[in-house]
């Protein structure tokens, strides 16, 4: 059986290959648009599931509230480079600068979120709660991804 963690690296998965494909566009091409609006959504989905069925179990232990809370920061700034992206859809200069720093802040965030947050989230889970936890976050994650588009 999978656990939370195999779930949200197929995510993460996801996102980082989104990204590579946005920085290889030009700006302007259709296919850049149709790559940032796959992200958009995978982003804004994979966020709303994983908050809900990852970082509120970790926020309950005085452990991981630390950890929690600055995850959840990094998800607000990267709620903010799509906002900035969707600003400047038709200025090639600008969309290039929001894709790098958009496409930097996702993997940042994955990488300290793989290297730091599921070891910590880990100790505090136990074996079933991390099954149960990746049946309810896979569930969820197709749904938001429904919702998000």
């Amino acid at each position: 059986m999978d656990n939370i963690y195999e779930a949200l690296r197929e995510s993460h998965e996801t996102q980082r290959k989104l990204c590579r494909r946005l920085l290889r566009l030009k700006p302007g091409d259709p296919r850049a648009l149709a790559a940032f609006d796959a992200l958009r959504i995978e982003l804004a989905a994979h966020a709303a599931a994983e908050e809900r069925y990852l970082y509120a179990q970790i926020l309950f232990d005085d452990m991981g509230l630390k950890s929690s809370r600055h995850a959840l920061a990094e998800h607000h700034e990267i709620d903010e480079c799509v906002e900035a992206m969707e600003t400047v859809r038709d200025q090639p200069a600008a969309w290039r600068v929001h894709a790098r720093k958009l496409s930097h802040e996702v993997h940042h965030h994955l990488r300290e979120e793989e290297r730091k947050f599921f070891q910590l989230s880990g100790k505090i889970l136990t074996e079933r709660q991390k099954v149960g936890l990746a049946t309810r976050y896979r569930r969820d994650l197709d749904r938001m991804r429904a919702v998000v588009a």
